[in-house]
């Protein structure tokens, strides 16, 4: 078994592809929520990405087959007054789950915050997704928290 984890170049016709099948699988999934992406988000993902100046994927192949996908955000820690790299979407198709490959994608992630001087890695996590809690425990993770008397921060959005 070949590993490769990869950063993916949006202009490479193979990524664009893979990284948009490998996104609408992680969707299609109860983690993801659990519907297909739409067919606009399909069109214009990558498009969209190319002109982002503070996100890049990395991809995970096995033996040459798309396999997993990180999507990560570049932000901005005021406390730390550096930069901190979110993931954004993590996940690795069922086929070739318990493989290793979310570390792999970790460890990738982490060489290049490090050449970025970050601070951090972020993450979010569903509550009920033990599988996912105890893969990024493993790899450092944890529950953010200021006061442990004020509890762990908790992930909130509104739609527009």
């Amino acid at each position: 078994m070949t590993i490769e984890i990869i950063k993916a170049d949006y202009s490479n016709t193979k990524h664009a592809n893979d990284l948009v099948m490998l996104l609408n699988e992680y969707a299609k999934d109860p983690m993801g929520g659990g519907e297909e992406l739409s067919d606009y988000t399909k069109k214009n993902l990558v498009e969209n990405l190319k002109k982002q100046n503070n996100v890049f994927t990395i991809l995970a192949y096995v033996d040459g087959n798309p396999a997993g996908i990180s999507n990560c955000v570049t932000g901005f820690s005021t406390f730390n007054a550096k930069p901190l790299i979110n993931f954004h979407d993590v996940a690795v198709i069922k086929e070739h789950r318990g493989k290793g490959l979310t570390g792999r994608m970790f460890e990738k992630v982490e060489e290049i915050a490090k050449e970025l001087g970050c601070c951090k890695l972020t993450l979010e996590v569903l509550e009920g997704n033990r599988i996912a809690k105890s893969a990024y425990n493993k790899h450092g993770f944890s529950g953010y928290e200021l006061d442990p008397a004020m509890g762990q921060a908790v992930f909130w959005q509104k739609k527009l």
